[in-house]
């Protein structure tokens, strides 16, 4: 259940941060259209995680013993909370690319209305 929960709070980081990137002035389109591309590996390789976790319950996962099926259970979690991070790391590093370049132009005040009030900056 965590597992799937986590899948949420990526595609969440995903939608709201890029959503915000690309009304963000400090990036070109290219290089918003690079982050997409980022992104669309990081989501391809949480839906890789996803489908390891559906052998534990359809008919490939009745010939495994409750080891083997906590074992999958286990890995896609911990692989799933590293790609979790990696998310937020990804969206954190392309955020603080904006932030610099609005820094360097004493436009800060922009970026940091665009990504969140301080309660709500995740980065």
């Amino acid at each position: 259940q965590q597992t799937i929960l986590m899948v949420g709070d990526i595609t969440d980081i995903y939608v709201t941060s890029f959503e915000r990137m690309l009304s963000d002035p400090y990036f070109t389109p290219e290089e918003l259209s690079a982050i997409a591309l980022g992104y669309t590996k990081l989501l391809e390789e949480s839906a890789h995680l996803l489908n390891d976790l559906k052998t534990v319950v359809n008919e490939n996962g009745l010939s495994m013993n409750d080891k083997e099926r906590m074992d999958i259970i286990d890995r896609c979690y911990n692989d799933m909370l590293q790609n979790r991070s990696l998310v937020q790391y990804y969206t954190n590093k392309n955020i603080g690319v904006s932030y610099l370049r609005a820094k360097k132009r004493n436009d800060l005040d922009r970026v940091m209305a665009l990504y969140g009030s301080p309660n709500e900056r995740y980065w």
